[in-house]
Formats: structure tokens, C-alpha cells, sequence
């Protein structure tokens, strides 16, 4: 399984989406680990979307999709809301 996910940090107001082939849950640790990645500035970051792919290229098509928007991410997140 793959995961397309979009994560937000309160504290610097930013998103962040990728994909990945691990548990989302796992992913999002590292992502809150210390490095000094895009994702490091922040400590915050929780998950507030995410999708399943069977395949990494689908997945990454999505990512890429998704990143293309820009002021559609909300919108998408809303939406899945609830």
C-alpha cells in the first residue's frame, strides 16, 4: 500500500504533501524528528488528509496533482472533513 498525505503546521502556517509507501503514522514521526529538511522548521505537524494507492506510482501522480492547486488544498481538506 501507498499513502498520498497532506500535513499542516499551525505554527509556521504551512503544508506539506507527499507520498510514501510506509504508514502514514511512521512517516509523520520522521517528519518530527530533527532534521533539516522542509519539515524540520516546525514541530507541529499533524496529518489532515490522506489517500490509498496500491501502487507508488499513483500515489505520486496524486502528490503531484495535488501540489499543483495550491488554493484547492483547503477546499480538498474541508471536504474530506467529517
Amino acid at each position: 500500500m501507498y499513502f498520498c498525505y497532506i500535513l499542516h503546521s499551525k505554527s509556521i502556517y504551512r503544508f506539506y504533501i507527499g507520498h510514501t509507501g510506509e504508514n502514514p503514522d511512521e512517516r509523520l514521526r520522521k517528519h518530527l524528528s530533527n532534521h533539516k529538511g522542509f519539515t524540520g522548521r516546525a514541530k507541529d505537524w499533524q496529518i489532515v488528509y490522506s489517500e490509498t494507492f496500491h501502487d507508488k506510482k499513483a500515489a505520486n501522480e496524486r502528490e503531484l496533482e495535488i501540489k499543483s492547486w495550491k488554493s484547492k488544498i483547503k477546499e480538498l481538506i474541508s471536504n474530506s472533513a467529517g
